[in-house]
C-alpha cells in the first residue's frame, strides 16, 4: 500500500502562484507514475499532470501547459505541482495519485487539497 498526503492548497487571488506537495509513504518502491488530478464543483475529475517516478519524465495537460509544472524529489518521496498565473477556472480540489504500472488505473489516491482562486 502507498499512502498519499497533499498539502499547499488555499485561497489566492488570480495571477499568483501556489505549489502543491504530495508526500508518499508505505511501499513507495512500487510506484511507477505519480500524478495530479483536479475536480471542480459539478465537473468530472480532470487530469492535470503526471511524472514517472524513476526517470522524472513529465506530462502536462494542455489546459494548464505553460503555467503548471510537475516535479518530484525521490529522497523526500514527494511530488510537487507548481501552479503559476492562477486563474479562477483553476479552482478545484486537487488530488495526488500513484500507480504501480506504466499504464492503467491509478491504485492510490490522496484525500485532496482545495485550491480556490478569486478574481
Amino acid at each position: 500500500q502507498v499512502q498519499l498526503v497533499e498539502s499547499g492548497g488555499g485561497l489566492v487571488q488570480a495571477g499568483v502562484s501556489l505549489r502543491l506537495s504530495c508526500v508518499a509513504s508505505g511501499r513507495t518502491s512500487s510506484m511507477y507514475v505519480m500524478g495530479w488530478f483536479r475536480q471542480a464543483p459539478g465537473k468530472e475529475r480532470e487530469f492535470v499532470a503526471t511524472i514517472t517516478w524513476s526517470a522524472g519524465n513529465p506530462v502536462i495537460a494542455g489546459s494548464v501547459r505553460g503555467r503548471f509544472a510537475i516535479s518530484r524529489d525521490k529522497a523526500k518521496n514527494t511530488v510537487y505541482l507548481q501552479m503559476n498565473s492562477l486563474k479562477p477556472e483553476d479552482t478545484a480540489v486537487y488530488y495526488c495519485a500513484a500507480r504501480s504500472t506504466a499504464v492503467g488505473s491509478y491504485n492510490f489516491w490522496g484525500q485532496g487539497t482545495q485550491v480556490t482562486v478569486s478574481s
